[in-house]
């Protein structure tokens, strides 16, 4: 599957880290993931870590997917806001959603730390109204997040205009946020996996399963077969080929990133990620080498070729909306464009667990959303607890029963 378009960052950047062999030989393991991304390697992380034997197979080369395409805003605010999502849900249920992602950006912290050169940083998020009529519904958001121990304050227009010179009715400031180089990331974790015995194999393409009472049987394009007790697809987008019920909608969202800019350019946003309230929305965010990334103009294409021709057209687009909104960005322009698939489930939360149609031994990780890799932090708690028979209080409502 042709996940991304352009030149992403990251990729240009970095370069292949690292290379790992190719599944020559029949194996056995307790879990095995489908998917060399950022995901997989937090799921990984966390069965190692407790135990379990882990086998990784990626039909790529490690974490050159989705990941290397992923501007990698690390928030605990979820693309729908705590007072829908309590309609949906119940505010119960909400505000544990938002709670656990709060403490995920924290659990992302603790293990970009452990690796080290990873471009992790903490930073401030701005969530700032498009419209005037968004200014109420911002005002009852910050006050719900503020009710369950969030600490995040409301700016009137006054305010943002004086702290980050922008003209807007208001916003939300959090002060839970990060970023970080997702491909470094990803590449550093799957290299220290290594180093514990966790097995690792690239250009592994898995085409079909078989599971049991017992186990699962994955066969792989050239041959090999893995049997585990536990299959994790954590392949991204492309999990939605082993279901025949759709669960979530393709997409593309487009984004650039600037040279490095000068210290003035940045002003206040040199520390804080933000994005707007309407939907597609616009967002940016810097790296530590002050360049400014931006992101948005989603769009419902899942035509790779397609995709290809729009990402220049996007950068313009999206170069002149972050001209209009900040003050001094004349010398913004973009260095590289790129674009990349991604999924949105109706409600805006992930799923992981198993699917009715393989039985509870298949399970899906699928991070679906603007903060999925805030989501792989805390699915990757929760895909534990299935395999181990614990509760938790997600296991429902980021698991496919909800959908019953």
């Amino acid at each position: 599957m042709d996940l991304k378009s352009g030149y992403p960052w990251w990729a240009v950047k970095n370069g292949l880290m690292h290379a790992f062999p190719q599944l020559r030989e029949d194996r056995h393991c307790d879990v095995a993931i489908v998917g060399g991304g950022i995901t997989g390697a937090l799921i990984a992380r966390e069965f190692a870590a407790h135990g379990f034997d882990v086998c990784v197979v990626e039909s790529r080369d490690i974490a050159w997917g989705s990941t290397a395409a992923s501007t990698a805003l690390l928030q605990y605010e979820i693309d729908t806001p705590l007072i829908e999502l309590a309609r949906l849900h119940g505010l119960a249920a909400a505000e544990a959603s938002y709670v656990a992602c709060h403490g995920a950006v924290d659990t992302l912290a603790g293990i970009a730390r452990e690796l080290r050169d990873v471009d992790f940083s903490r930073c401030d998020s701005l969530y700032y109204a498009s419209r005037r009529w968004h200014r109420k519904r911002l005002i009852d958001e910050c006050a719900a997040r503020q009710r369950v121990g969030i600490d995040v304050r409301w700016l009137d227009a006054d305010a943002v205009r004086e702290r980050f010179g922008i003209d807007t009715p208001g916003a939300l400031l959090s002060t839970q946020a990060a970023r970080v180089d997702p491909y470094r990331f990803a590449s550093r974790l799957f290299a220290k996996l290594r180093t514990q015995g966790v097995a690792i194999f690239d250009r592994s393409c898995v085409t079909d399963l078989h599971p049991t009472s017992r186990r699962v049987v994955l066969e792989t394009q050239a041959g090999p077969r893995i049997t585990a007790g536990h299959a994790v697809f954590a392949n991204g987008y492309a999990a939605q080929h082993w279901l025949k019920d759709r669960v979530a909608r393709n997409r593309s969202s487009y984004a650039f990133i600037s040279d490095p800019l000068g210290d003035g350019v940045l002003g206040a946003f040199a520390d804080t990620v933000a994005w707007e309230s309407a939907r597609p929305y616009l967002y940016f965010r810097t790296t530590q080498d002050k360049r400014l990334l931006v992101g948005g103009e989603d769009d419902a294409v899942d035509v790779p070729l397609r995709r290809d021709r729009r990402v220049e057209g996007k950068a313009r687009r999206l170069l002149a909306r972050v001209k209009d909104l900040l003050p001094n960005a004349e010398s913004v322009f973009p260095a590289f464009s790129w674009a990349g698939t991604f999924a949105e489930t109706e409600d805006g939360l992930p799923f992981f667990g198993p699917h009715p149609q393989h039985g509870p031994r298949v399970l899906f990780a699928m991070a679906y959303g603007g903060n999925g890799i805030t989501y792989s932090a805390i699915g990757a708690a929760l895909l534990r607890a299935r395999v181990e028979r614990r509760k938790h209080p997600l296991l429902r409502l980021f698991g496919f029963e909800r959908l019953e």
